[in-house]
């Protein structure tokens, strides 16, 4: 128990004069000698005493920093000001010299303003280019930089003249700071110079104290900035005047710009249509406007206007990304948006300039078109809606009352004893519901109509100067736009009457199968485009007609001669194009087998076996085995 008493005694000894140590100031290599009595009381008092180390070099610099503003506050003395921010910095990073350089605007060059421990003459008339030596960096990036060894540094775009400086000063180290005015990563940020710091030995800078020579160049920058603000006061204040005028014009501008917002939300408020507020724009901004829908196509002008070309769609993406007017071609483009989604643009011709009241005029022009639209396309799809019904019903029960149907449609605004061309339209089934949709906006501003019907889009489209191909196609690039994806049309008609509509819309189905069975999907077209499927596909399709011309000739030679030249090619292109399988098919030698051939290619053409020949006649010799005799 004596000996337990007896250590704590010692322990407690060992603390005391641990803490009396802290007390006094010591050295950390005092506080280490006593670690053998209580190593641990000595580590807590080793960090005790680097966070006081910390704290008093905060102090130090923080008065520094408070002593920098102080001078900026008394001193009208740039220079003098300028001379306590590098000896301060020398002193605080305890470096052997500080110094500072200043842009010479006349010269295009940098220039050494201040130095404090410089011996060298060469050094202190040191001149740098911008983006030359590690100044030269820090000015051009605005950025600090900081190098142990600048001679072996390859960052820096090293100088035989800047070279030549550092080494006659003898520095090896250096860390180096902009003069900023304006907020850090501003547009507006400037750099009027650069703070130095270095040793005449290699050495890292820590974060601390980039940081605090950082602050003393934002003190400097200041000083700068005040001295140079002195000079701009009088200039300022024959500025006020321009900008009392400018806050008049300002003042005119928004009551301007309040009138139009009255003027357009009226429009909207009385029904009117888009062209009603492209010719309100277009007497706003005294300038011709145009609307254009997604694609390009002008929907309405004030005063005429041409299809987009690509520099313009590239003009409407950049609006659309940037929100907001952009200039294109002496005049403005504007997207017409609702959400993410492009309903249209609008162009403003003959205006290279807009300022910001007449910008915003435009943008908000924007708003109220969108409006407008939206509001039109919810009209329209409720209206096809209605008509979509019309035809489901058409296309499931046909037969049913021809009569009222037509009467039915004539209400509904669609004449089906009129001419029309039927659509089929289908795509992935990710893209379905979004097939429909664009399908619902497709016929807007025509008397079509759009309606799903067995797992894909029917269009029904008044008759036009187009060829159905041509309008098969037309809608397969604009649908697959509108949806997303590719889109396959197949497209028949012109029919008129409810009969002839269902006949088409069946022949229409057929062609759709086709163009999908050969590989063209994302496209469109009519059988009559399809060749020897159309001639199949179609309602007058003529089947012994195609295997009589297609196979004729042969037909013909085995008649007369009684030979099997049919049953050869057959037996050729059911084992794709193998001669012995062929012979083994047949039962003969293949020697007949290459007789037989050499008598269907002088029959027939050279070009027999060649890929689109050889498919119709593979084709008619499958119709010829499914119709003929036997």
């Amino acid at each position: 128990m004596a000996e337990s008493k007896a250590t704590q005694a010692n322990d407690t000894g060992a603390a005391a004069d641990l803490l009396r140590l802290l007390a006094e100031g010591a050295p950390a290599e005092e506080l280490s000698a006593l670690s053998a009595a209580d190593p641990e009381a000595a580590q807590l008092a080793l960090r005790v005493h680097r966070t006081l180390g910390q704290h008093r070099r905060r102090e130090n610099r923080l008065s520094a920093l408070f002593e920098t503003a102080g001078d900026l506050a008394a001193s009208r003395d740039l220079d003098a000001v300028l001379q306590a921010i590098v000896r301060r910095a020398r002193m605080l990073l305890g470096t052997d010299t500080a110094y500072l350089t200043l842009p010479d605007e006349e010269a295009g060059d940098t220039y050494m303003r201040v130095t404090d421990g410089s011996v060298s003459a060469l050094f202190q008339q040191l001149r740098l280019e911008l983006g030359e030596g590690l100044g030269g960096l820090v000015a051009q990036t605005a950025r600090p930089y900081a190098t142990p060894d600048y001679r072996t540094d390859a960052r820096f775009r090293h100088t035989r003249s800047i070279d030549a400086g550092v080494v006659d000063e003898g520095l090896v180290g250096i860390l180096g700071v902009p003069l900023l005015l304006g907020s850090s990563g501003s547009e507006g940020t400037k750099v009027i110079g650069v703070l130095f710091a270095a040793d005449r030995s290699p050495r890292p800078f820590a974060p601390d104290e980039v940081a605090l020579l950082c602050s003393l160049a934002a003190h400097a920058a200041i000083a700068i900035d005040t001295a140079r603000a002195m000079e701009d006061t009088r200039a300022a204040l024959a500025e006020l005047a321009g900008a009392n005028e400018v806050i008049r014009e300002h003042a005119a501008a928004m009551q301007r710009a309040e009138q139009a917002h009255d003027r357009l939300t009226d429009l909207v408020l009385r029904g009117g249509e888009v062209p009603a507020v492209t010719r309100a724009v277009a007497g706003l901004l005294g300038g011709a406007v145009t609307l254009h829908d997604p694609e390009g196509r002008p929907l309405s002008s004030s005063d005429g206007g041409p299809a987009a070309d690509e520099a313009l769609r590239a003009a409407v993406v950049q609006s659309r990304t940037a929100g907001r007017a952009v200039p294109h071609d002496g005049g403005w483009v504007c997207a017409v948006l609702a959400g993410p989604e492009l309903l249209g643009s609008l162009v403003l011709h003959d205006r290279e300039h807009l300022d910001d009241p007449d910008r915003r005029l435009f943008e908000r022009a924007g708003v109220v078109t969108a409006l407008l639209l939206l509001l039109r396309r919810s009209v329209a799809e409720a209206e096809n809606r209605v008509r979509g019904e019309l035809v489901a019903d058409l296309l499931s029960a046909p037969h049913r009352d021809p009569a009222h149907l037509v009467e039915r449609g004539r209400r509904l605004g669609v004449d089906l004893d009129r001419p029309h061309l039927v659509l089929v339209a289908e795509t992935g089934p990710d893209s379905r519901h979004k097939l429909a949709g664009a399908a619902g906006r497709y016929p807007f501003g025509s008397p079509g109509v759009s309606a799903e019907h067995a797992g894909a889009v029917v269009l029904l489209l008044p008759e036009g100067d187009s060829a159905a191909g041509e309008v098969a196609r037309a809608a397969a690039h604009r649908l697959g736009r509108l949806a997303g994806a590719p889109v396959t049309v197949a497209a028949a008609g012109p029919a008129e009457g409810p009969q002839a509509l269902v006949a088409a819309h069946a022949e229409a189905q057929r062609c759709l199968r086709a163009l999908k069975v050969v590989g063209r999907l994302g496209d469109g077209a009519c059988a009559a485009e399809l060749g020897f499927l159309g001639v199949l596909l179609g309602d007058g399709h003529d089947v012994d007609g195609f295997v009589g011309e297609t196979l004729g000739p042969l037909l013909e030679y085995d008649a007369r001669r009684g030979t099997g030249l049919v049953h050869t090619l057959d037996a050729y292109f059911r084992n794709g194009g193998s001669l012995t399988r062929a012979k083994d098919d047949l039962h003969v030698h293949i020697n007949t087998v290459v007789q037989r051939l050499d008598r269907v290619q002088a029959l027939l053409g050279p070009d027999w076996n060649s890929p689109g020949r050889a498919l119709e006649l593979h084709l008619a010799l499958r119709l010829h085995r499914l119709t003929g005799p036997g």
